[in-house]
C-alpha cells in the first residue's frame, strides 16, 4: 500500500486519503500533564487514520515519550480527551487500554530475557487465546487445543520478521536487534488497532533500518492496523511516514507531510537552533 494524499480531517489534523470514510483510529483533543508545577504535555491535538503510519518526532526531551505514556494510562493526562476507535478512554487502566487496542514497545527494550521466544509472544496473545484455571491446571484437553492454537499463532506471527526457527532461543541470547524485532512481534500479538513503536530503529545498522521500514510496511497491510512512531533517524521518518506531527517543549509545533515537515523553518530552528543574526 503506497503513500496516499493527505486528507484535512479537523483543525490543523491530517490523515491519508484512503482513511478519510474511516474513524480515526485515535483522536487526541487538548491533551496534556503537569508534574506539579512543570507543564510536560500542553494541549496536543492528533488525529492518526485507521491505517496511517504516522510520525511524532521533535529534540530530546520534548515530550514524546510521555505522549506515549499518556496514551498507554502509564500516566493519567491532567487534562484533555483521548478517542480510541471512537471509544473515550477516560478512566481506563494500562490493561484496559491495551485490550482496547492499543499495544507499545519501548526505548529500552523489555523482553522476559530467560523465556524463549515462543513464550515472550505467547504473553502477548492474552487477549485472543483464552482457557480456564480449572483446564489448565488437570492438563484437559481444552489446555492442550489452547497451546497448540497458540504455538501457531506465535510461530505465525514470528514469521513476519522470519524468526520462527528462533522460537526455543532464549530472548536474552538474541542480538540487540533481533531483540527490538521480538518486541515489535509480542505487541502484535496482543492484537491491537493502533501500535506505538518508540525508536523502533535504534541500535540498528542501515541494513536493519531498511528492512524495519520494509517490515513496518508489511505490519500495516497486513493486519489493517495503525502505526505511530517516535523516532531520530529522520530517513526512516521521512522514508515511511504519511504524516508526521513535531513536537517541541510538550508542544506541537507542526504538522504536515514529510515534504512540508522538512522544509518548515519552525522545525528547523527547533532541531538545529535559531541561526545567529549577522
Amino acid at each position: 500500500m503506497d503513500k496516499g494524499k493527505i486528507h484535512e480531517v479537523i483543525s490543523e489534523s491530517i490523515i491519508p486519503e484512503r482513511d478519510k470514510d474511516k474513524r480515526p483510529v485515535l483522536e487526541c483533543s487538548h491533551l496534556g500533564i503537569t508534574f506539579g508545577g512543570l507543564v510536560a504535555v500542553d494541549d496536543f491535538n492528533l488525529t492518526v487514520g485507521a491505517t496511517e503510519i504516522a510520525g511524532l518526532i521533535g529534540p530530546n526531551g520534548a515530550g514524546k515519550t510521555t505522549v506515549f505514556n499518556l496514551l498507554t494510562k502509564v500516566y493519567q493526562p491532567t487534562h484533555g480527551t483521548i478517542l480510541l476507535d471512537g471509544q473515550d478512554t477516560r478512566g481506563m487502566s494500562t490493561m484496559q487500554v491495551n485490550k482496547a487496542g492499543i499495544a507499545r514497545t519501548f526505548q529500552n527494550i523489555r523482553l522476559f530475557d530467560k523465556l524463549t521466544v515462543e513464550e515472550n509472544v505467547k504473553i502477548g496473545l492474552h487477549n485472543q487465546i483464552k482457557c480456564s484455571t480449572v483446564n489448565s491446571i488437570l492438563r484437559l484437553p481444552a489446555y492442550w487445543k489452547t497451546e497448540k492454537e497458540a504455538h501457531e499463532k506465535a510461530l505465525e506471527l514470528l514469521s513476519i520478521f522470519d524468526m520462527q526457527d528462533m522460537a526455543d532461543y532464549k530472548a536474552g541470547s538474541l542480538p540487540y536487534g533481533a531483540q527490538r524485532r521480538l518486541e515489535i512481534v509480542r505487541a502484535l500479538a496482543t492484537n491491537p488497532k493502533l501500535l506505538l513503536l518508540d525508536e523502533p530503529a535504534a541500535g540498528m545498522n542501515p541494513s536493519e533500518t531498511a528492512e524495519l521500514m520494509e517490515n513496518i510496511r508489511k505490519i500495516r497491510d497486513t493486519f489493517q492496523i495503525a502505526i505511530l512512531l517516535i523516532e531520530h533517524d529522520m530517513n526512516l521518518v521521512m522514508g515511511i511516514c504519511e504524516g508526521i506531527a513535531v513536537l517541541n517543549f510538550g508542544r506541537i509545533i507542526a504538522k504536515g507531510s514529510p515534504e512540508e515537515i522538512q522544509a518548515n523553518p519552525t522545525v528547523i530552528e527547533a532541531y538545529l537552533g535559531k541561526k545567529k543574526e549577522d
